[in-house]
């Protein structure tokens, strides 16, 4: 699996921005990271995108600075359409949905972008919202979605033919969307894909598939090795792997316990929790302060942050890492497995509590350089692809 890192943690919005992190961040983590090259899983906030997309010197500029400093791009993150480090963001990353047609010409213009971005014979991934938060969305909601994911397919289609690169978009389904886990987004992305539907209704299976993201995975209490099996089993591929660990509280009414979880509360993002009840049943809330208001605290809980790979929460809490090493597992020994992008993305790093929180660029650089390593220790297994593998660090 071709390993990187997801620049979301960086907060650019425009193509000056892209490049400076580029050289402020993005350089010097590979350096400390002892990679030979390194990827980053380029996020491009729709404005920039398209922006991208019309100008070939523009991106000329983009491959030239990647190239510059030893790295490379095969992955894009199409989740946040733009603002992903407002005060406050929340609910506005679902927004807009793939029922509005902004959403595909995103989408594609991230596609067309990447084709002229990826090293030669490299595939390409793109990941995208599991359609919108879960409510409000109707059946003509429901039916405009299947349009756009149907042109959307024609649409790669096209820009393989016309490129010789194929770019795969990743459906990343997470709790509270309309495809809240694994079992939601095959059973809705396995029926559109069977081959009787009409033309404008049909998914490309080998075109569109599931963006696993193991915190999501791990907060929906799923086994990681079903998980896989569902998404392979109904004609499937897992396109992409964003390496993530949650949050996990033990015993949540503990007063220990929900003091030390209290810190991760913030303003920024949603932090959907679910509890796993003594019956087996998972109980829900959407952030964590409505968790720490009214789920009962009878089993254990996953928060939907993303922990720093490599950093272990202060007892009593801890991270979900082993469900994010099981899932790699099972990717990589399931068909196509081998040609997954395997993505970290922790875009946490602004809102952790005070006493993890990097003071500055140096600190964050040297946090995501830890977290790379211990990805590259963990959970790639041998045959590292070339221009990916690891080397001793550089002298400073």
């Amino acid at each position: 699996m071709r390993l990187s890192y997801c620049t979301n943690v960086h907060p650019a919005e425009d193509l000056d921005g892209v490049l400076d992190q580029l050289a402020r961040y993005a350089a010097p983590i590979r350096r400390q990271a002892g990679l030979d090259r390194l990827g980053v899983g380029l996020w491009l906030p729709a404005e920039l995108a398209h922006r991208l997309d019309r100008s070939p010197a523009d991106r000329a500029l983009l491959r030239a600075t990647l190239d510059r400093h030893g790295l490379e791009v095969h992955t894009l993150n199409a989740f946040p359409y733009g603002a992903f480090h407002s005060d406050v963001v929340k609910h506005a990353v679902y927004s807009p949905t793939w029922a509005e047609r902004a959403r595909l010409n995103y989408v594609l213009a991230c596609a067309r972008v990447l084709a002229d971005l990826l090293p030669d014979g490299v595939d390409g991934s793109i990941s995208t919202l599991p359609l919108a938060w879960r409510a409000p969305w109707t059946p003509l909601d429901d039916a405009e979605a299947t349009r756009a994911f149907a042109t959307l397919s024609a649409g790669l289609r096209e820009l393989a033919a016309r490129t010789g690169k194929v770019v795969r978009v990743a459906v990343e389904p997470e709790p509270g969307c309309v495809l809240d886990t694994v079992d939601d987004v095959v059973g809705w992305l396995a029926p559109r894909t069977a081959a009787a539907r009409a033309d404008d209704e049909r998914i490309d299976p080998e075109l569109v598939g599931v963006c696993l993201d193991t915190c999501h995975l791990a907060v929906s209490f799923a086994d990681p090795g079903a998980a896989v099996r569902r998404i392979t089993d109904a004609g499937l591929r897992v396109v992409k792997v964003q390496a993530s660990a949650a949050l996990h509280v033990d015993d949540p009414a503990d007063a220990g316990a929900r003091a030390a979880v209290e810190r991760f509360v913030e303003k920024r993002y949603l932090h959907q929790t679910r509890e796993l009840a003594p019956d087996g049943a998972v109980l829900g809330a959407d952030d964590l302060p409505e968790a720490l208001a009214a789920l009962p605290g009878a089993g254990p809980w996953r928060v939907h942050f993303h922990v720093p790979l490599h950093h272990e929460p202060a007892a009593p809490l801890t991270s979900t890492t082993e469900v994010l090493r099981e899932a790699v597992a099972a990717v990589a020994a399931a068909p196509h497995g081998a040609d997954a992008h395997l993505d970290v993305e922790t875009y946490t790093w602004s809102v952790l509590p005070a006493e993890t929180l990097p003071a500055g660029a140096d600190e964050l650089v040297a946090g995501i350089a830890a977290e790379l390593r211990w990805a590259d220790e963990h959970l790639r297994p041998a045959g590292t692809p070339a221009g990916a593998a690891p080397r001793p660090a550089p002298a400073a």
